[in-house]
């Protein structure tokens, strides 16, 4: 086992081996930049860190993990799309410094590339992981779709909400360590507890960019702090605040979620008022922590080390415990 940095060392030289200079370059030129913007790279470490953790070759995994970040990076070119958003990571959007028919075209091209990486492996890997990615594609367009239908909802529900961060975030977690159970050949039943540790991970980090989003510090967080309020995105924080506030706290709450989005401090520090009073934060930082140890339960099963379930408990508390 690696420490995380030199997962993430060996995933960024991998990845800067695949510079995409080539013609057209008006759909490759996008592609290149918004692989190169950074990021966590959270999702292709976990592939090579369960690679090794099964007694697999990490290097053997760095394909499925570039996939797994093509993957990610193509649903925030279109998801930028959809909310027309100027910035991704601080710098511009790529329908923003190229245009709109260039982000959705480049973005088409990265999912064909996802697939066309699983093609380095034996047929039997091959098939086993593109089955696995074709499902867990389509359940994050769903997911989509949800957080678009509940932008326009007054009526969502905190399971409805909880499925929908499932599919859009977390199966997609899930997924890139089951990538690296797969090709380190693991036993059937450890790919699937390890999918859903993943899983139940990923859910305790949306929900934890929830809570951040609102309470984090903007130094550290990296975005606007009360974006999604500004936005009036319904999220757990909102959706718990209603189910606990009185009266007048719900009527504050609805009026100020059915104004258009706009900048505004006076809000911002009015809801999370209500989120505090009514305990809906604490709910939040509780909910966090029941999927965390979810998480750590399905841990138990698994048919490896006390020391390697010591170091994914690790993690997950690392995760649980991050202000970024």
């Amino acid at each position: 086992m690696l420490p995380l940095e030199e997962y993430h060392r060996h995933f960024v030289t991998y990845l800067n081996q695949h510079s995409l200079r080539k013609e057209p370059v008006n759909l490759y030129a996008p592609i290149d930049y918004i692989l190169h913007l950074g990021g966590k790279r959270l999702r292709p470490i976990l592939t090579l860190m369960t690679a090794d953790i099964f007694n697999g070759s990490f290097k053997a995994a760095l394909d499925a993990a570039l996939s797994i970040e093509v993957f990610h990076n193509f649903s925030l070119v279109h998801d930028d799309i959809m909310d027309d958003a100027p910035l991704r990571r601080g710098q511009s959007t790529v329908h923003q410094k190229w245009d709109l028919n260039t982000g959705i075209l480049s973005g088409d091209a990265m999912l064909i590339m996802a697939y066309q990486l699983f093609e380095n492996y034996p047929p039997q890997t091959f098939q086993t992981l593109v089955t696995l990615f074709s499902k867990t594609a389509i359940e994050v367009c769903e997911g989509q779709q949800y957080d678009i239908d509940f932008e326009t909802r007054a009526d969502v529900t905190i399971p409805e909400y909880l499925k929908m961060i499932e599919y859009k975030t977390a199966v997609l977690v899930g997924a890139a360590m089951k990538m690296g159970a797969i090709v380190a050949h693991a036993k059937p039943q450890d790919q699937n507890n390890i999918f859903n540790f993943g899983k139940n991970l990923g859910i305790a980090f949306q929900l934890q960019d929830d809570y951040l989003d609102a309470f984090g510090d903007m130094e550290s967080f990296g975005k606007q702090v009360g974006g999604d309020i500004i936005e009036n995105k319904k999220t757990y924080l909102y959706l718990k605040a209603l189910e606990f506030s009185n009266e007048r706290d719900k009527d504050v709450l609805k009026q100020l979620y059915s104004t258009a989005p706009k900048e505004g401090s006076a809000k911002i520090q009015t809801v999370k008022q209500v989120f505090i009073s009514s305990g809906a934060a604490e709910a939040t930082k509780q909910a966090i922590r029941d999927y965390t140890d979810k998480a750590f339960s399905d841990l138990e099963s698994l048919q490896i080390s006390d020391t390697k379930k010591q170091l994914l408990k690790d993690f997950g508390v690392q995760l649980m415990h991050r202000t970024v």
